[in-house]
């Protein structure tokens, strides 16, 4: 299971909307406590791809992300990405590019915007499992 505030999650939202109609992304920071992921920090990153279908996280910003956590006593989580015009569900290249099979990788839908989804998913090679979020 993963817990994310309210005000994490619309951070996401914001920023996710700002950056329409490319995909937008970050990376998660937190802790860990028994089998639950707790969302401490969010982090919004440049996708350096501009794209709409795909991203590629800024790579000195997600450096200053993860020394930021170090600073701050807490670890990477995975990231997050939204998805402007299709289902929060990994794609293919996702499933693709998913390095870490321990990360949390949330998903934010903007198909409808008035209906945002947002989904958290562990990826194993080409398969994928949704995960517990709970936005609290």
């Amino acid at each position: 299971m993963i817990k994310m505030n309210q005000s994490d999650y619309e951070k996401i939202l914001a920023h996710a909307l700002s950056e329409l109609p490319n995909e937008a992304c970050g990376l998660i920071g937190g802790v860990i406590e028994g089998d639950n992921k707790i969302v401490k920090k969010v982090y919004l990153l440049t996708n350096i791809d501009k794209s709409n279908e795909h991203f590629s996280l800024d790579p000195k910003e997600q450096l200053a992300a993860v020394k930021d956590m170090r600073a701050e006593g807490i670890i990477p989580l995975g990231n997050w990405h939204s998805h402007p015009e299709s289902p929060s569900r990994p794609s293919e290249e996702d499933k693709r590019l998913a390095y870490d099979s321990s990360a949390s990788y949330l998903i934010l839908s903007l198909m409808d915007k008035n209906s945002p989804v947002l989904n958290s998913f562990k990826i194993h090679g080409s398969d994928s499992e949704k995960e517990e979020l709970i936005i609290e």
